[in-house]
C-alpha cells in the first residue's frame, strides 16, 4: 500500500471536504464516534481557517499542544483517514484521551489501513521523543482495539468515562 502521512495543504482541500463529508453523513446515519475529534472541531467550509486551526500550538485547560496527519493513498490520490497526535498528556488525556486519536472513512474500513495509520502515527511520536504511547478506545470497538494490539498495546486497565462508558486504556512502548 503507497500510504503516507501528510500534514494538510491547499492542494487536499477537495479531497478533506469530500472525505469529511463522508464520514460526517455516516455520524448522523450510523451515529458513529467523531475520532479524531481535531479534524471535526471547526469548519472545514472555511478551509484557511480549518487549516490555521488544525494543530493545537500550546496548552490550554483543555488541551496540549497538538499535530494533525492525514493518510494519504497515494496511487489512488485519496485522504483515507487522519490521526491526531497529542504531544504530551495531561490528567484529562491520561485517563480517557491517549496520544493518539484516530480514524479511517466510512468507505474504507475493514481493510487494514487503521493499523497502518497507527503504525505511521507511532514513528511520528518517536519523532516528538514519546517513549510509551498511550492509546484509549471504547470497549464496544473491537476494530479500534485490535489495530492497537496489532501495533504493540497491552491493555492496562478499563475505566468507565464521565458518559458511563468503559474506556479500555493501552500502552504501547516505543523504546
Amino acid at each position: 500500500m503507497p500510504l503516507k502521512l501528510i500534514k494538510l495543504t491547499e492542494k487536499y482541500k477537495d479531497r478533506l471536504i469530500e472525505m469529511l463529508d463522508e464520514w460526517r453523513a455516516d455520524q448522523e446515519k450510523n451515529h458513529t464516534n467523531r475520532s479524531p475529534w481535531a479534524v471535526f472541531k471547526n469548519d472545514w467550509h472555511d478551509f484557511e481557517k480549518y487549516l490555521e486551526e488544525l494543530d493545537v500550538k500550546a496548552e490550554t485547560e483543555r488541551s496540549v499542544p497538538d499535530s494533525v496527519f492525514f493518510l494519504l493513498d497515494e496511487e489512488r490520490d485519496r485522504l483515507i483517514g487522519a490521526v491526531n497526535i497529542r504531544h504530551y498528556l495531561n490528567e484529562r488525556l491520561l485517563l480517557d484521551g491517549g496520544h493518539i486519536g484516530d480514524g479511517i472513512r466510512p468507505t474504507e474500513r475493514g481493510k487494514g489501513y487503521g493499523t497502518e495509520l497507527v503504525r505511521l502515527a507511532l514513528t511520528e511520536c518517536k519523532k516528538l521523543g514519546i517513549d510509551r504511547v498511550l492509546m484509549v478506545c471504547d470497549k464496544d470497538n473491537p476494530a479500534s482495539a485490535k489495530t492497537i494490539i496489532k501495533n504493540g498495546g497491552v491493555l492496562e486497565n478499563e475505566i468507565v468515562d464521565s458518559d458511563g462508558d468503559i474506556e479500555q486504556r493501552y500502552w504501547i512502548d516505543l523504546k
